[in-house]
Parts: structure tokens; C-alpha cells; sequence
């Protein structure tokens, strides 16, 4: 069965450019990169599970921020090439200056040293314009970005 992942799209409006929220991964794998690799805040769930709540979860999870809104419009499923589907909402809140505090997770580092570090889950979110996001985005998940662009233009 594949893995299935939700999250929410946060966008805010700053000098009347729209401008969405997106976390850098922590851990050393993505210490020096940077076009590629940047994400929506999401995580996994499980069929058991409400997809809106665990995004919602997996929001305040990695950067420490809630959203308070109770309107979040649902984005199209992207399924990535791994064969995991991203389910999104997206809501408008902002968060300036942007403020991070995420959960961290436990590897062996350096490999087969033997000794296990904490790394946080992602280390910085940072508010991009549309077309830095879909610079710095995961490829997989530009397709989120120009919808919310699509769906904000015809508003």
C-alpha cells in the first residue's frame, strides 16, 4: 500500500503579492541544499486517521504555529513519484516574523559511528513568492502551488 501524507498550504498576502509558507527538511541530509527540496508542512497518516486533523497536527508539529482559521480549501491530491499521495488544504494565516519550532527526530551520525543525534524535523520556514516556492519546492509538489495561485486568481 503506498503512504499517503496531508498538510496545509499557509498563504498570506504581503505587499499584494501572494505568498506562501514552506519548511526546509532538518537532519544533515539537507544541511547545504536548497532548490528542490523545501516542502509543505505535512506528514503521514494511516487510514484510521482524518486527514485534515493529522495536516492540522503535522502543521504545529514542524513549525510550532497553529492555525486558527476554520477555512481551509481543499487542493488536489498529488500522487509523487515515490508513489506517495500528498493530500492539502490551503489557508491564509500569517506569521511574521516567521517563527519555527519543530519536533525532532533521532539517526546514527555520523553513519556507523554508533552515536545517535537529534535533528530537528525541519530547521527554517520561510515565506517565498510564488515563483521562488515553486523554485525551492519538491518538484513533486508544484503542481499545490499553481492551483492555489489558479484558485486565488479566479477570486
Amino acid at each position: 500500500m503506498s503512504k499517503k501524507s496531508a498538510g496545509i498550504l499557509v498563504y498570506r498576502y504581503k505587499d499584494e503579492r501572494l505568498q506562501v509558507l514552506l519548511v526546509h527538511p532538518g537532519g544533515p541530509f539537507f544541511l547545504k541544499k536548497d532548490a528542490g527540496v523545501w516542502s509543505i508542512p505535512k506528514g503521514e497518516y494511516s487510514d484510521r486517521e482524518d486527514p485534515l486533523e493529522v495536516a492540522r497536527r503535522e502543521f504545529f508539529e514542524e513549525t510550532g504555529n497553529t492555525i486558527a482559521s476554520a477555512n481551509f480549501t481543499p487542493l488536489t491530491p498529488v500522487r509523487l513519484k515515490s508513489g506517495k499521495t500528498i493530500s492539502v488544504w490551503a489557508a491564509e494565516a500569517d506569521f511574521d516574523p516567521c517563527y519555527i519550532c519543530s519536533n525532532e527526530f533521532e539517526i546514527e551520525w555520523p553513519p556507523k559511528s554508533g552515536r545517535m543525534q537529534s535533528f530537528p524535523e525541519t530547521d527554517k520556514a520561510e515565506w517565498f513568492d510564488t515563483e521562488e516556492a515553486l523554485l525551492r519546492i519538491h518538484p513533486g509538489q508544484t503542481p499545490i502551488i499553481r492551483e492555489l495561485k489558479t484558485i486565488l486568481d479566479e477570486i
